[in-house]
């Protein structure tokens, strides 16, 4: 039974991160036929339908969602290495540290897209 138990646990973790994504996916998809299915009937009755307001109905990114994910992953890894120093195991930091290392690059990096996306329209950083 234990033998079970143990096997049980990482397929339901890696289950659970997938189900996870592909429910986001699947919501980003239903979010995406809902504004062509609103321009689609803004067509048939006839109603101009301006660039900006096509942009902004299939505008899938928010505006400041690379500065969000950059600081959710960085507060991640602040996390994981609070974690790693309250088990109070010498031997823990490092391994968890180095785990910590993967979200806290991912939210440098999502910074950085923040940065150069606002540089690039003219806006301040």
């Amino acid at each position: 039974m234990e033998d079970i138990v143990a096997l049980l646990i990482p397929i339901i973790a890696f289950v659970s991160i997938a189900s996870v994504f592909a429910l986001r996916l699947r919501y980003q998809h239903l979010d995406r036929l809902s504004a062509q299915e609103t321009i689609r009937s803004a067509i048939d009755r006839g109603q101009a339908l301006t660039p900006e307001l096509v942009a902004h109905l299939t505008d899938v990114s928010p505006r400041h969602g690379d500065l969000r994910r950059g600081i959710i992953s960085i507060a991640v890894a602040l996390a994981i290495v609070t974690f790693a120093y309250a088990i109070g195991d010498e031997e823990a930091v490092g391994p968890l540290s180095g785990i910590a290392a993967f979200p806290f690059m991912l939210g440098v990096a999502y910074f950085g897209l923040h940065w150069f996306a606002a540089s690039r329209d003219g806006a301040a950083a």
